[in-house]
């Protein structure tokens, strides 16, 4: 058994623990950092008083604070305390994995005060099921490829995940993508997990990698890091999981630190996404047909069966492109609606009848569960489409599969309810909480009661250090060449950012035809982790993504010049169309306000200490309207 983690100062039977944890962070930040080379800064100090009154009274708090402020080490501190004091975990979210990297890097915040602090930090990484390896999908792929990159995956797993009766103090962590770095998003997509796989019913689930490595981060005693995807796949699965007798996906937590917090939003509505994947309830009333079940629940399920061929006919025929985005968009249509409410009506008679099938002892209880649960989940998901005002609905395909996926269009409820009715402190962290230090926007859509709050400058001087240039496109042709000249002039050293990946790939292909002295590197071609390390260490080069708006932190010479390759707006797709059509003016409510928070997210991957220094450049289309005035101006 580990041996619990003390606190970094004692606490008598005669004091109480936030007066000593107040001198302790007093002795830190004003005599320990410093001496160890750390600058002390007077919003640090400001932010720490401000974080103590919140996990004191167990507040929820916006701590907004600009770059350069050092408010991770801040939370760090109060976080790694206030777990040991507690004697649960602190879980930190993050926007995604990109960031979830930058804290626990060699070099990273959480390093650098292991070693100033002389502490131990027990930190472990919570992350999302697409990072492991799934066994299933790539033992039998290897007897059919050739790819040396897919075969080098499958050397590297360990003897007992193939060999029976193997004892299970022998296992051990393996299958997180970070292993297998020269692995492209691609072929990934070859061996990951995907939510098609029934991990619940899997010949492999006890040697899994997922498995494992959940088993690993739910003993943390000081920090849980994961996603807030993550995070909200935990919130939405914790009672169902506790149904099935399963572990929620996380453990209890003593608070809850949201970094990026803005973004906590749509990771809520993608976690309580409904993905309909054509093939699994095909799969599941199969399964049920060929149980000893009776004539009249046998005949009712082929009509569900046949009624959703012909539903899921008419949505993929019907469904409609969209540039820059994978959702197909869904027209809602009457025959499509109809459709899906004769097959709410017959699902919902058919879960009647599998009560009768059950007192009869027709079909065995483990089936009865399995089909219970995903036709309560395919007629929940349903009421939402069927409900104008509540969901979100667009198609995903790929070359064998498709998915009619359904999302709520508001989560307040969910999180008031789920998330923040919990006495724990929750703390939000991030440059850009607010609307002109206005937080009302984000508390309502959280479902937020009462919060603290305060907002804290950046230190830097951006005026010195910063020169933002914009320039004007008539044609795709003449901002890449743009571009390509930029590079040259900065002899690499660069971060090109694009609006999308059908953006960056159209950049790439003209990219691919010209002379470069300096590597070019694409978001996408290794994990992100090994394509950010190459980009810091293999000065020149050129970084190229469409992800890393936010998050990248490259301090030095290895970053001095950041390209906007053109205005981020949200895509016109399903999730983007709901929320246009709740507003009276989109372009003014929804529209700029994303693109002008994605290029101020953008804008600060320049500048991460006081010694950088560089210039941005933003493309913006002739056709555009000058909207980056406010932005230039402050």
């Amino acid at each position: 058994m580990t041996e619990k983690k003390s606190l970094p100062f004692t606490v008598s039977k005669n004091e109480r623990f936030f007066e000593r944890l107040g001198d302790y962070i007093g002795d830190v930040f004003y005599d320990i950092l410093p001496e160890k080379g750390f600058e002390l800064r007077d919003e640090q100090i400001y932010m720490a008083f401000q974080l103590e009154q919140a996990f004191k009274h167990k507040r929820t708090m916006f701590a907004e604070a600009g770059v350069g402020t050092g408010k991770t080490i801040v939370y760090l501190l109060y976080a790694i305390c206030y777990a040991r004091y507690m004697g649960r975990p602190v879980i930190i979210s993050c926007a995604d994995e990109t960031l979830i990297e930058q804290l626990v890097k060699e070099g990273g915040d959480i390093d650098k005060l292991e070693k100033a602090l002389d502490l131990e930090v027990d930190v472990r990484l919570a992350k999302a099921r697409e990072n492991y390896v799934c066994m299933k999908k790539l033992d039998p792929l290897i007897e059919k490829i050739n790819d040396e990159d897919i075969l080098a995956v499958h050397d590297q797993i360990p003897d007992f995940v193939f060999e029976q009766g193997v004892s299970m103090q022998s296992f051990y962590r393996y299958g997180d993508r970070k292993e297998y770095p020269w692995v492209s998003d691609r072929q990934w997509e070859q061996i990951g997990w995907d939510p098609l796989k029934q991990c619940a019913t899997c010949d492999w689930r006890h040697r899994s990698a997922q498995t494992l490595n959940r088993e690993y981060y739910r003993h943390a005693q000081d920090l849980i890091i994961c996603s807030h995807d993550f995070y909200m796949e935990h919130v939405w699965t914790k009672e169902s999981r506790k149904r099935e007798g399963q572990l929620p996906l996380l453990p209890e937590a003593s608070s809850v630190i949201f970094d990026e917090g803005h973004l906590l939003e749509f990771a809520a509505q993608k976690g309580l996404t409904y993905r309909f994947n054509f093939n699994n309830i095909t799969s599941v009333l199969t399964g049920y047909t060929g149980q000893d079940v009776r004539e009249e629940s046998l005949q009712l399920a082929e009509d569900i069966l046949s009624l959703h061929d012909e539903w899921f006919d008419v949505i993929t025929s019907s469904a409609i492109n969209i540039e820059g985005s994978d959702r197909l968009e869904i027209p809602r249509s009457e025959p499509m609606l109809e459709m899906a409410r004769r097959l709410d009506k017959m699902v919902e008679e058919l879960l009647e009848q599998l009560v009768f099938d059950a007192e009869l002892f027709t079909i065995d209880a483990y089936h009865t569960k399995i089909i219970e649960e995903y036709l309560e989940f395919f007629s929940y998901g349903l009421s939402i489409l069927l409900n104008d005002d509540e969901g979100i609905y667009w198609l995903e395909q790929d070359e064998t599969n498709s998915s009619l996926v359904i999302m709520p269009r508001l989560v307040e409820k969910v999180l008031r309810e789920e998330v923040f009715s919990q006495n724990i402190p929750f703390i939000f962290s991030s440059a850009t909480l607010s609307q002109d230090n206005d937080f009302s926007y984000l508390q309502k859509s959280l479902g937020i009661g009462q919060y603290d709050y305060f907002s804290v400058d950046s230190p830097f001087d951006y005026e010195s250090n910063r020169e933002i240039t914009l320039h004007s496109y008539q044609d795709s042709d003449e901002r890449f060449k743009g571009i390509q000249e930029q590079l040259n002039h900065n002899q690499g050293h660069s971060l090109v950012l694009f609006r999308s990946e059908v953006d960056m790939n159209e950049f790439r292909q003209w990219a691919n035809k010209q002379n470069w002295e300096y590597a070019m590197l694409y978001e996408g071609d290794q994990e992100i982790s090994e394509i950010v390390r190459r980009f810091q260490y293999d000065v020149p080069s050129v970084l190229c993504a469409y992800h890393l708006w936010e998050g990248l932190d490259i301090p030095g010479k290895a970053l001095s010049q950041v390209i906007i390759a053109s205005l981020p707006y949200p895509p016109n797709d399903p999730v983007f169309k709901a929320k246009r059509k709740y507003t009276k003016d989109s372009l003014h409510e929804i529209d700029i306000p994303y693109m002008m928070l994605r290029m101020k997210q953008g804008i600060g991957r320049l500048i991460r200490t006081e010694s950088d220094s560089g210039v941005v450049h933003i493309w913006k289309h002739a056709t555009d309207a000058t909207v980056l005035d406010s932005l230039l101006n402050n």
